[in-house]
């Protein structure tokens, strides 16, 4: 039997209480002492370094999805794909095409009116008397009407979607398991009847184009347009979500960085690539290995899963330098690997980027300073990097 290398505090990557803290200083310890190593409950290969998670990242053809994207799925079947991220060429290459035309920049752009519209109701009701929630407040309403927008649906019905939201995401919710099962099953019933209707009768909104797209008379039947509603739904506000919880709360604990953005509103671009790795709002994806292969020197066996781990890729030295530990919004160039890399990278990334984009522009204005004024408070969540709770101060003058 191959010898696996194990270092001591590997299994931390799945614990809650890791996240509830600081968990850059066990990242740079993995990356300097065993930069590929194997937890053994459950059982996989936590891959460290930017150059690991590229490797993986780009190698469909050595590292499936289908078997699973999250720890919690290790030894799980799938009869159907519960989203687009675990299936694998040519299912995946066939969602791509059939849903890519509508999150295209060109497309994303037409949007910017309506989403800037969203923010700006939201901004404005934002206290500089005292200090604010930024969680309750902005980082969660703003990215879940966005989606709700788009999905043709009552924005009304936000906090609804927020609630199905956090029960997909392993360790976001503290509702009891079969009440979160049960939202589960509302959302997916929701969304299957939202896309029947858009399927017969179409609306100039993105459910329906993406319903009714076809490439050489192929389309998503409804099951799997359901499917990816609820990828879109999840995955679209919680990433958004937590890159502007994260990435605000970084501006407010940096006095100096928050004035320089005021001060040179052209750097707004490198600034979200910053709060895009700073944050990192997906801490890690799982592979599972198709065939017996390497990674640097160690030998990964065929079905071994193995961890990508995205946050700690993004503050690896050897990519970033020597400020790879620092927050520095004039980062340039910013290789992070935030929205994957390869035939997965994100198809929301440009839309992400557009609405941390109208945020920071509309908060400029509102708040000449930011500060920490209270609570913050840390999601246990291991695969999405969020806040609970940021309690900040907006200062008018």
């Amino acid at each position: 039997m191959l010898s696996r290398p194990v270092h001591p505090r590997g299994h931390e990557l799945t614990a809650a209480a890791t996240y509830l803290g600081d968990p850059h200083p066990l990242y740079a310890q993995l990356r300097a002492e065993e930069p590929i190593s194997w937890v053994e409950d459950p059982g996989f290969w936590a891959v460290t370094t930017h150059a690991g998670v590229t490797r993986v990242s780009l190698h469909p053809e050595e590292f499936c999805s289908a078997r699973g994207i999250l720890v919690e799925e290790i030894g799980r079947h799938y009869d159907f794909p519960p989203t687009m991220m675990h299936t694998d060429a040519p299912a995946h290459t066939r969602y791509r095409r059939l849903v890519q035309p509508g999150f295209k920049p060109s497309m994303v752009k037409l949007l910017r009116d309506q989403v800037t519209a969203t923010a700006t109701a939201l901004l404005d009701d934002l206290s500089v008397d005292e200090p604010v929630d930024l969680v309750s407040a902005l980082s969660v309403p703003f990215p879940l009407q966005v989606i709700a927008a788009l999905l043709g649906a009552d924005v009304d019905e936000w906090e609804t979607f927020f609630e199905w939201s956090e029960v997909s995401i392993p360790g976001a919710s503290d509702l009891p398991a079969e009440v979160q099962q049960a939202k589960q099953l509302e959302m997916w019933e929701y969304l299957s009847a939202l896309a029947g209707a858009r399927r017969a009768h179409p609306k100039d909104d993105l459910v329906s184009a993406i319903a009714t797209a076809t490439i050489d008379g192929d389309l998503l039947s409804e099951a799997e347009l359901a499917m990816f509603l609820i990828q879109l739904l999840v995955a679209g506000n919680e990433t958004t979500r937590n890159l502007l919880s994260g990435g605000i709360l970084a501006l407010a604990e940096r006095p100096e960085q928050w004035e320089l953005l005021r001060a040179q509103p052209d750097l707004r671009p490198r600034a979200i690539e910053e709060m895009l790795r700073w944050t990192t709002p997906v801490t890690s994806f799982l592979r599972t290995a198709l065939t017996t292969t390497h990674l640097g020197d160690t030998t990964i066996s065929e079905g071994d899963p193995v961890l990508m781990v995205y946050a700690s890729a993004n503050l690896d030295e050897a990519a970033f330098g020597p400020t790879a530990s620092s927050f520095d919004i004039t980062r340039s160039p910013n290789p992070h690997v935030s929205f994957g890399v390869g035939n997965h990278f994100c198809l929301g990334a440009a839309l992400a980027r557009m609405e941390a984009d109208v945020i920071l522009e509309g908060l400029s204005h509102k708040a000449p300073t930011l500060s920490v004024a209270g609570t913050i408070e840390r999601s246990p969540s291991t695969i999405i990097n969020g806040i609970r709770r940021a309690e900040l101060q907006l200062g008018s003058a």
